[in-house]
């Protein structure tokens, strides 16, 4: 965030943790009849939060409470989304069960934390949801047999605005969260993200990935291979995050794909490709155009050029080819992994490819 300190910016809640408080608030519901405006959990990050309820409902064996999110500063989409629990007691012996009520997602794809068919809830949620219960219903002499259903209304529409469909979780959002804090502006949660899309590209199989910087880069890619959503993973300016990842967990194919200015960034050393933390450098571009075209007045001119794509213009396709060739060294020396064919796309601003370099085992690149 430029031009603004990230030190006063106000932290906020996982939906996990939301989850958790609704929960603790329902159980305490069901077992004393009594309606809570407050309730105080435990988070994994190791302190005690309360939490407002902002609903609750009794009925003849279930109690519904709801926590409102707060994500804080963060531009999170379920930023004040309502996080609805419903407890329900069950025969003794039964345990504790989590179901997913509306607009929570299902798992349909392996590769992630959860197993096929079951409700989008994470295991340190799960965990949070479970142990907390359970304290309550140990407390109040109650065995921990209840049906636990997580729901969030309008969740639907919400999961449209993440990638939780090309992760195969269908019908909602996924219940997340490691410590129970967001904290504005994270990396942490993207990273985290492209993790669990190379984790389902492995479990499918799959024998091909596309690390794309936009969304423009990604569909033309997409289309040029006929790949599967599972095949594309939301990189965006985390190439660094992704490629280590890919390191412990190798698959036949990679392309990256993207603008010239980003991936001049990538063929510069840059594993963060975000504008406010890596910047072309233009003297290093001239060098390469320089030898990519045989000309010193082109490289001068490169080394004043005011943006990225200013020197694209002057130094044309020979250019971009000689910066795919050295960005693609860059992604090869990062994986170190002869198992890994890698390729790197760059695209023109209207969407055209104006350079294609791969390794020579890639069976439809340009060699480098």
């Amino acid at each position: 965030m430029r031009g603004k300190d990230k030190s006063l910016l106000r932290t906020g809640y996982t939906t996990g943790a939301c989850a958790t408080a609704a929960a603790a608030a329902a159980c305490k519901g069901l077992l004393t009849g009594k309606k809570l405006q407050h309730v105080q959990i435990f988070l994994p990050v190791g302190k005690n939060v309360k939490f407002l309820i902002e609903e609750m409902e009794f009925g003849d064996s279930y109690c519904r409470a709801a926590v409102r999110k707060d994500a804080g500063d963060d531009p999170d989409v379920t930023h004040n989304a309502l996080i609805v629990v419903t407890i329900r007691r069950l025969s003794k012996g039964m345990g504790l069960m989590i179901k997913a009520g509306e607009g929570v997602g299902t798992v349909t794809r392996p590769g992630l934390p959860v197993a096929v068919g079951e409700p989008a809830v994470n295991p340190v949620p799960r965990r949070m949801i479970n142990e907390t219960v359970a304290e309550i219903a140990t407390a109040h002499n109650s065995s921990v047999d209840f049906e636990v259903e997580i729901a969030v209304p309008g969740g639907a529409e919400l999961a449209l605005k993440t990638w939780n469909t090309r992760l195969g979780v269908i019908g909602g959002i996924s219940i997340l969260g490691t410590t129970g804090i967001v904290k504005p502006y994270s990396c942490a949660a993207w990273i985290a993200s492209i993790h669990r899309g190379i984790d389902v590209a492995v479990a499918a199989d799959a024998k091909h990935v596309v690390g794309s910087t936009g969304s423009q880069s990604e569909a033309t890619t997409q289309e040029f291979y006929g790949l599967p959503d599972y095949a594309m993973l939301d990189m965006g300016d985390f190439v660094g995050g992704m490629l280590k990842y890919l390191r412990r967990n190798p698959l036949p194919k990679l392309t990256i794909a993207g603008g010239f200015g980003k991936i001049s960034k990538l063929a510069q050393g840059a594993m963060d490709l975000h504008s406010g933390r890596s910047q072309v450098d233009f003297a290093k571009l001239g060098e390469i155009a320089t030898i990519a075209t045989q000309s010193e007045e082109i490289g001068q001119q490169i080394e004043q050029a005011n943006t990225a794509m200013q020197a694209l213009e002057i130094g044309g396709n020979k250019l971009a080819q000689s910066v795919a060739v050295k960005a693609l060294e860059i992604v090869e020396s990062t994986l170190n992994e002869d198992a890994i064919n890698s390729e790197v796309i760059i695209y023109s601003r209207s969407g055209s490819m104006v350079a294609r370099c791969s390794n020579v085992r890639f069976p439809d690149g340009i060699h480098s």
